[in-house]
């Protein structure tokens, strides 16, 4: 049997890439990426040669049976997304799933996630909290922020620039414009940026200026008292 890995890769800055997940790339017989075009320039950057396949939300069920064909071959093959750790958000439940059912050894190196920092620094309690990732696209959509305005831990949500805006106006009918939230994009990158505030104030500061990058969007939870 091969092994399957699920190796973080980083989130902006190449330089938080950890010396094993170059070594377990740069030792992979295939490594399977998101997008290959964007992960060939990690794979330059680090000198790392193996053959890439594409494995994306659009193809990962039909690529299943092939790449769990070569895992029972003796093949190593290692699983990274564009940025951040395999299947938060992104592919790679699936893929683990199979190879648990076959047997096959699987392992997920620590390292880089979009959310971890995002919440450290939002000064918002992270002792306790709910990772939502992605709020559904339309369908449930209300019925999901309703939900989630009762919740007591700390919200964490991922959305796009395009949309961000949007979302805040969706969520202050749920929340109130007085709930306390965080805005973290361009993690590790140069243009870095959190902003705090209330939802009210968080949004006219968003709708003042063009929006770039991926938001991390910490909430605080509904008040106990």
């Amino acid at each position: 049997m091969g092994k399957l890995y699920l190796v973080p890769t980083p989130i902006g800055n190449l330089k938080d890439m950890t010396y094993r997940a170059v070594e377990v790339l740069l030792q992979a017989d295939l490594i399977l990426a998101e997008d290959t075009r964007t992960s060939g320039k990690l794979m330059k950057h680090y000198e790392i040669t193996a053959p890439m396949q594409s494995h994306h939300m659009h193809n990962e069920h039909s690529t299943l049976d092939s790449i769990i064909s070569q895992l029972k071959q003796g093949k190593q093959i290692a699983l990274i997304s564009d940025a951040g750790t395999p299947a938060i958000s992104d592919p790679g439940y699936l893929l683990v799933r199979e190879a648990i059912a076959n047997q096959i050894e699987t392992e997920c190196l620590p390292g880089a996630t979009a959310f971890v920092p995002a919440l450290v620094q939002s000064g918002l309690p992270n002792d306790r909290f709910i990772f939502e990732g992605f709020l559904p696209p339309k369908k449930g959509r209300q019925t999901r922020l309703e939900q989630l305005s009762q919740e007591t831990r700390t919200i964490i949500l991922y959305e796009s620039p395009h949309k961000v805006v949007k979302t805040l106006g969706q969520c202050i009918p749920f929340f109130g414009a007085d709930r306390q939230v965080s805005f973290s994009r361009e993690l590790s990158k140069l243009h870095e940026e959190t902003f705090r505030g209330t939802m009210q104030e968080v949004k006219e500061h968003l709708e003042k200026k063009p929006l770039k990058g991926e938001f991390v969007v910490c909430i605080a939870g509904k008040s106990k008292k």
